[in-house]
């Protein structure tokens, strides 16, 4: 696999550089010593619009709810409740994934579609770039996640939670020695799907946190949220939304 790219000392420092101001900066740091994001000049697309929520595609690099720098308060909430001030976050999306989520408009909504969630009812799938070409076509991968230094996670057999993932292979590019993936997350952790792939050697193309020398393959994470599936928390009818990944 490490064949398949090469990259400079040079750029494996920058890379850690940039991680750790994005994402290390403790909760109790003073607001001055907060990193300032980048702005997000994308627009957040609202796929379809309901009495009780919204459906909508999230654009890479923007934050799900406000960050807690004054200059980092640009989020898919924020921009939402300007048009629709009862918008709230009932799940969310790492800043740099892009892809499917739904907005809940009402308490009675956010309360519904909240159970389903924990209920574990809600389908979910992402597409992804990873590095090297995976071997099996599908399989799922059981590993424990817990919590690691700063923001990042870590597999552990003893003090890990329970951690699924169903992966399908979509497509080999034997040329970049990459292969575009299906995951569904049966579970929900934090940095599961990023974790789980590089745990068994296949990053994810973009990733800061876990990408090695990957993580500058691509000039973002290349992970989108893909589908998402869930009932009516009115009528209790199915809703589906999905979007085609921008990779």
């Amino acid at each position: 696999m490490n064949d398949c790219l090469s990259l400079s000392l040079f750029h494996l420092v920058m890379m850690a550089a940039l991680a750790h101001s994005l994402y290390l900066t403790p909760m109790s740091a003073p607001i001055d010593d907060l990193f300032i994001l980048p702005a997000c000049t994308e627009n957040l697309q609202i796929v379809q619009v309901d009495r009780d929520f919204l459906l909508i595609n999230k654009p890479t690099r923007l934050l799900s709810v406000p960050g807690r720098h004054p200059q980092n308060r640009d989020s898919v909430i924020s921009r939402l409740q300007v048009e629709y001030p009862s918008a709230t976050i009932v799940h969310r999306l790492d800043f740099d994934t892009s892809g499917v989520m739904v907005i809940p408009l009402n308490k009675a909504a956010l309360s519904n579609i909240s159970k389903q969630f924990q209920a574990r009812s809600v389908s979910k799938h992402y597409t992804a770039v990873v590095a090297g070409l995976m071997v099996q076509d599908e399989g799922i991968i059981d590993l424990p996640i817990a919590a690691d230094t700063g923001p990042k996670y870590k597999i552990c057999q003893q003090a890990g939670k329970p951690s699924v993932t169903e992966y399908q292979v979509l497509a080999r590019d034997e040329q970049a020695c990459t292969t575009r993936v299906l995951l569904h997350p049966i579970t929900g952790r934090s940095h599961q799907l990023r974790l789980h792939l590089q745990t068994i050697g296949h990053p994810i193309l973009g990733c800061e946190f876990y990408g090695g020398e990957w993580a500058s393959a691509a000039n973002r994470l290349l992970l989108h949220a893909t589908d998402l599936a869930f009932l009516h928390p009115h009528t209790a009818e199915p809703v589906f939304i999905d979007v085609a990944s921008p990779f």
